[in-house]
This record gives structure tokens, C-alpha cells and sequence, in this order.
């Protein structure tokens, strides 16, 4: 059973609605107007039959008034005999006014029974109301058309319209949300009901609602339609559960917004972490909980999903330069663990056979190209590979300071020749170019290095290593200081003999 005032659904036998209090009628409510009209057919029936009975019986003596016909009515068997002439002419009077009370009762009720049963009039009943400003009326009356008709859904759109007029939002906003409930409203009565609400609730700023109500519709139409009043749930790249390698896990949602996340099992708040870039999951345990947070400020709920990273894999090792272009001097070094790093500079892949790496590396001039891997147990990891540049801002070229060492020596005695001889023997000095570096951000220089030559053909360093200015192509003897820094010593400060070299 439905209260006939706000159409809530009420158990069987109450005698008051819980929802807007109002009291049931066990029988259907009398309209005034219907019963004053009965009233009046009534009153003019019975005064026209006592004017027609009164005529009938002018210039008689003695003519009694109707009641006392009812008083002085005789006993069946002897109304024959005892009824006067003139009393037994009124008592087909008397019929005919009962009989017409009695139909016009009956019409009267036929008639209310009628448009009681018909939504039609009940309906025009209602529009007559809400002209009238007659509002309480009014929802009567659609009460009443959605008794007969609990299906019409444009019903309930215009008795939610009259409280409206009456400025009861509480029940305007309950039945627009009885409508997106209904299973009968069409795609187009469920969109306008939607819209009603969205802007009873963005009048209030209470866009929490309108994400709630939208996602509870999953009307892909209406949630595309609203998208920037929608908080959904982020996604999560990877399903949680047990990985053996390294995961970056990435973080999306749809539409404008910021997703904060945790990795500890807390809630995250906004104060959390803000995603911006993959979250890197290595080893261990992680609990990942994330929200999104619209531009509108609504929040998402919060999604967790547990990972298991047990890594086996051989990571690539760290490199400090990234790939590029440098005008400037440059160590290349490993970051982190060098444990079982080996290198190479000619393309193939690192094996054991290849250089192993022990610290930092000068950037060779020119193109060159690194490749590094960890090798573990005869297994190569994944290899950081890394491309170079360096092109110095100077016209004084690395052979220009092998030679000029070459001219040092010749100018000491210590070679005979530019070819490094010293005596008879064939044996002879050479002298390399290994590298460009900064030396104590005095200036970067060419590293040159003497090697020993034997005439069958053995080499060996000498320990003496030369420093020549990449810009001014001064010369200086390299060394190192009591902490291992490479230091500069002014040859012709502090020359040596051939001989003590």
C-alpha cells in the first residue's frame, strides 16, 4: 500500500505514513464540492414533491404535514379499511420521494466513483489545483493517478514539480531519485531526472554526491556526459601477487586530477606521496594504496593491492654520464654496487674477458661508445650501454703534446731521437696519450705516459707521467700526493737527469 501523499511504499494495516506523517483513510476521501452538489439535487428533489403534494391536497380540511403520515401509518391488514381516500392518493407521493433521493444518491456516487477510478480526471483535477495555487490538492490528486497508474513516470516528475512550487525540496529530491531507481523510466526521463538532481547538488556544492549518484547509474552515456564531476578509482598497471623481477608499477585515472598513493599499507592522504613516474617495486614486500583526487576536489575510493618481488635477475649496472654530447672533461663511473662490473669500448658485450672495471673512467676524446654488465657466476645481467662525444674547445690536439714531451726529453739528454733511442742497445722510450682530465680545477690537461721498449718488442710503464695544457700546451711532470691526487710539478723547476729518470 502507497500513502496517498508522498507515494511511499507503507506495510499493510499502519495507519499513518512513516515518511510524511500524514493520516490513511481506510475509505476514499468525500470531495466537499461533490457532496455539497448532492446535497442541493437532494434539498430541491424533496421540496419540489412536497410543493406537488401540498397542491394535491389544497382545500382539504384537516391536511396532516408528511411526518405525520409516518405516525398515523396503519397496520397491513387494516389499511384498507381505516386509510382515508386522500392517504392512500400521497403514499405513491411519499415513493416517489424516496426513489428520487435514492437515484440521486446513486448518481451522485456513481459519479464520484467515477472520476475516482479515472486518472484522467484526476489528472485534470490536479492541473485545475496548481492554478489555483491549490498545491496540497494537487499532490492529492496525482497521489490519487499514480494509484491508478504506478507506472507513468511523467507522473511522478509533475508531482515532484508541485513540491517544488511549495518549496519542499526533501520530497522533490526523493522522488527524482525514486525515478533514476524506477526500472521503467526511459533513457530520456532518466537523463532529465539526473539533471535535476546534478543541479540540486551543484547548487550546494555537494559534488561528493553527484560523483556517488553517477557511478552508482553505470549509465556509460550519462557518466561521459558528467565526466568532470567523476572520482574513479585509479588503475593499477600490474595485478597484484608474486613476481621474480623487477616491476614498475604504473598509476592512471580518468580525467583531471592528482592520485596520491602509499607503499607501507597506510591511507594515503593528499599529504602522501603524489604519483608522477613508475614506482619502482624490487625487492620485498610492498602494500600499495592509492586515491584519486579530481579537479573538483571529490575523492576517489581507495584501491590496494599487494605485490611479492622476489628479483632473480642480474640488474644492469648504474652508470653516472647519460648518453650525449660534452665539450668538457668527464669520468664515467659506476653508481652502487661495482662488484663483478666488466666493460667494453668496442661494441660486444662484456664478457670475462673484458675490462674490468676498478673506478672511474676519463670520457675518451672523440665518439666512443660503453658497454657495462654484472657477471655472476659465469651469467651476464642486463647491460647499461652508454654513447659519447667529446669534442674539446681547443685547437692544441693530443699528438701536439705527445711531441711536445718528445721535445722535453730530446732538450735533457734523455732521448737521442724522436724515435726515443738513448744508446746502442735498440731499446727505446715512448711516450702515449692516454686520457684528458681536470686536474685540481686548475685546468684540463693532455695525460701523457713514458713506456720502456725493449728492442724485442716488450713494454713496460716507467712510472713517469707527463701533464701538458689542453688550451696553452704547457708542460708539467704528473704525479700523485701522499692522498693519491694527481698533482703538477714544474719540469724545468725540478729537472731530473737521464740517468736518474
Amino acid at each position: 500500500m502507497k500513502c496517498p501523499n508522498c507515494g511511499y511504499e507503507m506495510p499493510e494495516g499502519v495507519l499513518y505514513c512513516e515518511h510524511c506523517g500524514e493520516d490513511i483513510h481506510i475509505v476514499p476521501d468525500f470531495e466537499p464540492e461533490l457532496e455539497l452538489n448532492m446535497e442541493q439535487t437532494m434539498e430541491q428533489t424533496i421540496s419540489n414533491v412536497l410543493e406537488e403534494l401540498h397542491e394535491s391536497t389544497a382545500g382539504r380540511e384537516e391536511v396532516p404535514e408528511p411526518e405525520e403520515y409516518l405516525e398515523e401509518w396503519p397496520e397491513p391488514e387494516e389499511y384498507q379499511e381505516e386509510w382515508p381516500v386522500h392517504k392512500k392518493r400521497i403514499w405513491p407521493k411519499v415513493l416517489l420521494v424516496f426513489l428520487v433521493l435514492c437515484g440521486a444518491a446513486a448518481g451522485a456516487a456513481a459519479w464520484y466513483i467515477k472520476g475516482y477510478y479515472s486518472e484522467e480526471y484526476q489528472i485534470g483535477r490536479a492541473e485545475q489545483y496548481i492554478m489555483q495555487g491549490r498545491y496540497d490538492e494537487a499532490i492529492t490528486c496525482y497521489n490519487r493517478a499514480l494509484e491508478l497508474d504506478g507506472d507513468n513516470i511523467e507522473l511522478v516528475f509533475s508531482l515532484a514539480d508541485v513540491y517544488l512550487l511549495k518549496n519542499n525540496k526533501v520530497e522533490y529530491e526523493y522522488l527524482l531519485r525514486e525515478i533514476v531507481r524506477s526500472g521503467n523510466a526511459t533513457s530520456e526521463q532518466l537523463n532529465g531526472a539526473y539533471a535535476k538532481l546534478i543541479a540540486i547538488y551543484r547548487d550546494r556544492g555537494d559534488y561528493q554526491t553527484i560523483n556517488d549518484i553517477l557511478l552508482a547509474s553505470e549509465n556509460a552515456e550519462l557518466v561521459s556526459t558528467y565526466q568532470a564531476y567523476i572520482a574513479r578509482e585509479p588503475e593499477f598497471s600490474i595485478n597484484e601477487g608474486y613476481y621474480s623481477s623487477i616491476q614498475p608499477l604504473k598509476l592512471t585515472a580518468a580525467g583531471s586530477g592528482k592520485i596520491y598513493y602509499t607503499l607501507d599499507g597506510s591511507t594515503p592522504t593528499e599529504e602522501s606521496s603524489q604519483y608522477t613516474a613508475p614506482i619502482i617495486m624490487e625487492n620485498g614486500d610492498y602494500v600499495v594504496k592509492a586515491y584519486f583526487v579530481n579537479e573538483r576536489g571529490i575523492p576517489s575510493e581507495v584501491v590496494t593491492k599487494e605485490y611479492h618481488i622476489e628479483n632473480k635477475e642480474i640488474l644492469a649496472p648504474e652508470v653516472n654520464a647519460i648518453s650525449g654530447d660534452y665539450s668538457f672533461p668527464m669520468y664515467i663511473e659506476i653508481t652502487g654496487d661495482t662488484e663483478d662490473v666488466y666493460y667494453t669500448t668496442d661494441g660486444t658485450d662484456p664478457t670475462y674477458a673484458s675490462t674490468a672495471y676498478t673506478g672511474p673512467i676519463p670520457m675518451p676524446l672523440g665518439k666512443s661508445r660503453f658497454k657495462f654488465a654484472r657477471i655472476v657466476d659465469g651469467v651476464t645481467g642486463t647491460i647499461a650501454e652508454r654513447s659519447y662525444r667529446l669534442v674539446m674547445n681547443t685547437d692544441f690536439t693530443p699528438q701536439e703534446a705527445v711531441d711536445t714531451v718528445i721535445a722535453y726529453s730530446l732538450s735533457t739528454g734523455k732521448i737521442n731521437d724522436e724515435a726515443g733511442h738513448f744508446d746502442a742497445t735498440g731499446d727505446t722510450y715512448q711516450y702515449t696519450y692516454l686520457y684528458v682530465t681536470n686536474i685540481q680545477k686548475v685546468d684540463d690537461f693532455y695525460v701523457i705516459v713514458e713506456n720502456y721498449r725493449t728492442e724485442d718488442g716488450n713494454v713496460t710503464r716507467t712510472g713517469n707521467n707527463f701533464a701538458v695544457n689542453a688550451y696553452t700546451g704547457e708542460l708539467f711532470k704528473l704525479e700523485r700526493d701522499e692522498r693519491g691526487r694527481l698533482s703538477l710539478n714544474d719540469l724545468y723547476e725540478n729537472e731530473d737527469s737521464p740517468e736518474g729518470e
